[in-house]
């Protein structure tokens, strides 16, 4: 894999599945030695959700986790040692996250945290990682605050963000539809704040706030909040609902046939909320950092590797969850080849900078890893129903691809920051 940094006046020149037992991958038994210098094993704890509001979102999390690790296994490990997990749910709620990322770090000897899609629990989960110096990547939630207020030297964001999505949508849409906004928000920090972000865009673009309309998390019935849709008669929704809740508002906006009489902005639209789900259902436009549709180099590969290893899975084809996932979860196995040890600090400044090229990532630009707000900095697509699909499992149409610069969230870079390294307990797996 191509090893390359960048820094931070570069980065700034540049914007001018499986269950929960221990587990290993790979024909270490027949084919494998494990290294000289130590067998022990390094253990990576997944802090996903198995239950609650984002269950099936998880779910693919981990599957994306898994095939990481067991490509690793079957080339020899990392530093020749092999690669063990154990997956504890987080239940979707913080305080679960807090409990299971103390027990995985102090008794089930995980060197190395990943995994989310809430941002209030990946907030949790990386307080306790920063307190003993555990390295954490935060996959899938896409809270703005998570590289911005609530940013850590050990924690790692690999999806965009709400801010990230908003600038891709925002103005194209108020330009095509016009500058009347009304606000759906999840009542819950990502729901509030990729909220706010939209806010701001909409007022710079000189449009209007006409209401915004809390959603609480668990929400199954709609029903009075498109009522007061219908009667704000909004130009554009920009709604920020996800999980099973999004699932719920799709079918019941769709019932009502609102999804054509206004628009739609959907923020972010995870693979694993919609699939499956009929065509009315995907009003409106989303956003997403990678689709199995794209035709670039190295897809078809990607996703006929994730049909082999999970033959019997429902979600035929990998969405933008499970390629966090697994994304996050190569970079962090390479960083510690490329540290030659698994202390915390030496693989931290292997992640801090990294470049990824685009055709690695089957992304339309390179991505770098922010070195002071350790967010992800990549590709941003806007996509909607694909109403011609040349398959069956082809819902999205590609509209646009922004490059990083292009949406970056320039709020995160002032409200980040980092611990010192030497403010950070040293930790090695």
């Amino acid at each position: 894999m191509t090893s390359s940094k960048l820094t931070r006046r570069a980065l700034l020149g540049s914007a001018a599945a499986a269950g929960g037992a221990t587990a290993f991958f790979g024909p270490w038994k027949y084919t494998r030695v494990y290294a000289a210098a130590s067998d022990k094993p390094i253990r990576i704890g997944i802090t996903s959700d198995a239950s609650g509001q984002y269950a099936n979102s998880g779910a693919s999390d981990r599957r994306g986790m898994l095939m990481a690790i067991a490509e690793a296994n079957e080339k020899g490990g990392v530093l020749g040692r092999k690669i063990e997990h154990q997956h504890i749910d987080t239940e979707t709620t913080a305080a679960t996250g807090s409990r299971v990322a103390e027990r995985l770090i102090t008794r089930e000897d995980c060197g190395f945290l990943v995994g989310a899609v809430s941002s209030g629990v990946a907030n949790a989960i990386s307080q306790v990682a920063q307190r003993y110096g555990v390295i954490y990547l935060n996959t899938n939630s896409s809270s703005p605050t998570e590289s911005g207020e609530n940013c850590h030297r050990v924690k790692f964001v690999w999806d965009g963000n709400g801010a990230n999505f908003a600038q891709a949508a925002v103005k194209n849409s108020i330009d095509a539809y016009g500058g009347k906004v009304l606000l759906l928000t999840n009542d819950y920090v990502w729901g509030h704040d990729t909220a706010r972000a939209t806010r701001a865009l909409v007022e710079r673009y000189d449009g209007e706030i006409v209401d915004e309309i809390l959603i609480p998390q668990g929400t199954r019935d709609f029903s009075a909040a498109l009522l007061k849709i219908q009667q704000a008669k909004p130009d554009i929704v920009a709604a920020a609902v996800g999980g099973d809740d999004q699932i719920a508002l799709r079918q019941q906006v769709a019932q009502l046939g609102m999804g054509q009489s206004m628009a739609w902005i959907n923020n972010q639209q995870d693979w694993p909320d919609v699939y499956g789900l009929p065509l009315d259902n995907l009003f409106g436009v989303f956003g997403t950092t990678w689709y199995y549709g794209l035709d670039l180099p190295g897809v078809d590969e990607f996703v006929a590797k994730y049909q082999a290893m999970y033959p019997d899975t429902a979600m035929r084809v990998p969405g933008n969850v499970f390629y966090n996932g697994y994304m996050a979860t190569r970079e962090l196995l390479a960083a510690i080849e490329r540290a030659g040890t698994t202390g915390n600090v030496a693989v931290i400044k292997e992640l801090e900078g990294h470049v990824m090229p685009a055709r690695e990532r089957m992304q339309h630009h390179d991505a770098v890893i922010d070195p002071d707000t350790h967010q992800v900095q990549q590709t941003i697509y806007l996509a909607t129903a694909n109403d011609a699909p040349k398959v069956k499992d082809d819902m999205f149409k590609i509209l646009t691809q922004s490059a990083p610069q292009d949406v970056r969230d320039a709020a995160a870079d002032k409200a980040c920051n980092l611990e010192s390294y030497e403010d950070t307990p040293s930790f090695d797996a």
